[in-house]
């Protein structure tokens, strides 16, 4: 039986049971060669934009991690803007801090908060021997015009001190809106600064997409380096007998597109990498009992996986419209 086969480490500290794990989406792949052009054209702020829930959190987290492992010298932050009821200077820069590892983010002024965040930047990328550091911001849409200028405040501040900050600006679709309003309002020092390029971030939206997802499963090794990929982690005596998660793209996309269709719910079916992502799990988990040679997913088990992941109870709870991008 499967469970016989000694692992290589225990399987409760596996990242599919801790989920702390990232897979590469198209979507995914075109934020990091977003980042990477900007880095290199000395382009210094972008905006990435998309419905809620369609995984762009996930998407940061692995776009630095891969930046970490590309370019070593370079510095990256991921702050959580929060909704505030007032904007105030002091909150904003305390947030900002938190990100950056600040001990105590909300003592003192905002001016001082405002010289220890430079200061603290200044240090990391010291730290890091490099005069570059990424700045990611998350739910972005909930910034207003006056914290926009006390960002373009920093970036020109760490500017007079040969640092540049590469800001992305992470949200909903209404960051293309700020981005118009303040391009009206003869704000276009904001923009020049903080909103060059743009990227539609998208979900998963056909079974190509599926089959680049599903690969990664099969290719992803943990322990790293290891033989063990996350498909032969849970089904050792399948994989070795041929079968990969890959195989099954089709199945899933096609399964996800009755569910929706099922449901009756509007618009074009795009998977959330959350949602996606339990599905497989599902899979995984549920296959390790039925592990042979000759053993692979069933149409009933991905039915379950795609029943099960939460896909059809979001939407229905949000009551939102996923429209793919062009």
């Amino acid at each position: 039986m499967s469970l016989d086969i000694p692992r290589p480490v225990d399987p409760s500290l596996h990242p599919l049971v801790t989920g702390n794990y990232r897979i590469a989406t198209p979507a995914i792949e075109a934020f990091y060669e977003l980042v990477a052009r900007c880095l290199h054209y000395r382009i210094m702020g972008a905006l990435i934009y998309g419905p809620s829930r369609i995984g762009k959190t996930r998407a940061i987290e692995y776009v630095r991690l891969l930046m970490a492992r590309n370019y070593r010298r370079m510095t990256s932050y991921h702050a959580q803007c929060e909704h505030k009821p007032r904007h105030a200077e002091g909150p904003f820069f305390s947030n900002l801090l938190e990100a950056v590892g600040d001990p105590d983010p909300n003592a003192g002024s905002s001016q001082s908060k405002r010289m220890r965040l430079t200061l603290r930047i200044r240090q990391a990328a010291s730290r890091a021997g490099s005069g570059v550091v990424l700045l990611f911001c998350d739910e972005a849409q909930r910034y207003n015009d006056n914290e926009y200028e006390w960002l373009r405040d920093v970036h020109d501040a760490l500017d007079r001190q040969q640092i540049k900050l590469f800001t992305f600006l992470v949200g909903q679709q209404e960051l293309l809106a700020q981005k118009t309003a303040l391009q009206v309002a003869g704000k276009t020092q904001i923009v020049a600064r903080l909103m060059v390029e743009e990227l539609s971030f998208y979900g998963i939206r056909n079974a190509h997409d599926v089959a680049t997802c599903l690969d990664g499963y099969d290719q992803t090794a943990y322990p790293e380096g290891s033989a063990w990929s996350f498909t032969r982690f849970y089904v050792p005596q399948a994989f070795d007998g041929g079968y990969r998660l890959v195989n099954d793209a089709d199945t899933l996309w096609n399964t996800f597109e009755a569910a929706h269709h099922k449901a009756n719910l509007p618009g074009q079916l795009e998977i959330p990498m959350e949602s996606f992502a339990r599905a497989v799990e599902i899979v995984l988990k549920d296959s390790e009992l039925r592990d042979a040679r000759d053993y692979c997913p069933d149409q009933i088990l991905w039915e379950h996986a795609v029943r099960q992941c939460g896909y059809i109870q979001t939407r229905h709870a949000t009551g939102r419209v996923l429209v793919a991008a062009a």
